[in-house]
């Protein structure tokens, strides 16, 4: 057996979210394990985390199991074989590492990326949101509240179920390139929803439709003020980081 990292992209609005589903075909996750199973390659793939319906990924990690008779062929050979299987899935990088490597469990850092514009082109509209913002110095202030060490408990879509809500936030920025702004979030990991949660939360500030008082409040789990989301196609799994110990 050889474990293998893959660095993939995908559109995700091609996808019911990252995470194999019983009642649809339709994710990454699946996709993956679908086309490994068709050259022979029994393996399950574990994602460094999941993504949302709609959600994008420009840098997702992946590791899956090669069988002995895969494992001495080139691993161009594979990506090759793989990539002619997907329309909306691209790999990007195969890297053989330890047999204990984990794509979720060793990752140290993990980078989103949120893409919008007050008002996207018509061939935009899958993947740059719809957002306006009124001020960019509060919607910095905004963001800077984010960073580091927070219960998100108040920044997770209802239902989810996690060992804890917990997440160290590193950097929290915005950016103005022309028409289109840039959000960035750097952490140790993200629960369900919560990239989306804080882009609204930050954007209502600026938009002075939220204060920051009234965040730093959501935030210290005193008194809920918002649970909306922020349009899913802006949204991009950029990078993961990894110790390259964890790694080889």
């Amino acid at each position: 057996m050889q474990r293998i990292k893959a660095v993939i992209a995908y559109d995700g609005s091609a996808f019911e979210g990252f995470q194999r589903q019983t009642r649809t075909p339709r994710t990454v996750q699946g996709a993956l394990e679908r086309a490994l199973h068709s050259l022979g390659i029994e393996s399950q793939v574990i994602g460094s985390g999941r993504t949302d319906a709609g959600v994008h990924a420009t840098g997702q990690v992946v590791h899956f199991d090669l069988p002995e008779h895969w494992a001495l062929q080139p691993l161009r050979k594979l990506q090759t074989h793989l990539n002619n299987r997907f329309d909306a899935i691209r790999i990007k990088h195969l890297t053989p590492v330890k047999n204990d490597f984990h794509a979720r469990y060793d990752a140290k850092e993990r980078i989103y990326r949120y893409i919008f514009r007050p008002e996207p082109s018509i061939f935009e509209r899958r993947y740059v949101a719809r957002l306006a913002i009124g001020d960019w110095e509060l919607l910095a202030r905004a963001l800077e509240c984010f960073v580091g060490r927070h219960d998100f408990g108040y920044f997770l879509k209802t239902g989810s179920q996690t060992a804890h809500n917990v997440r160290t936030i590193t950097r929290a920025y915005a950016l103005s390139r022309g028409p289109y702004g840039y959000i960035y979030f750097h952490a140790d990991g993200f629960l369900r929803a919560q990239v989306r949660m804080m882009v609204h939360a930050a954007a209502a500030i600026a938009n002075g439709e939220l204060s920051l008082d009234q965040l730093r409040e959501q935030l210290e789990l005193q008194t809920r003020h918002t649970t909306r989301l922020a349009p899913p196609e802006g949204l991009y799994l950029a990078r993961v980081i990894y110790d390259i110990r964890s790694c080889y």
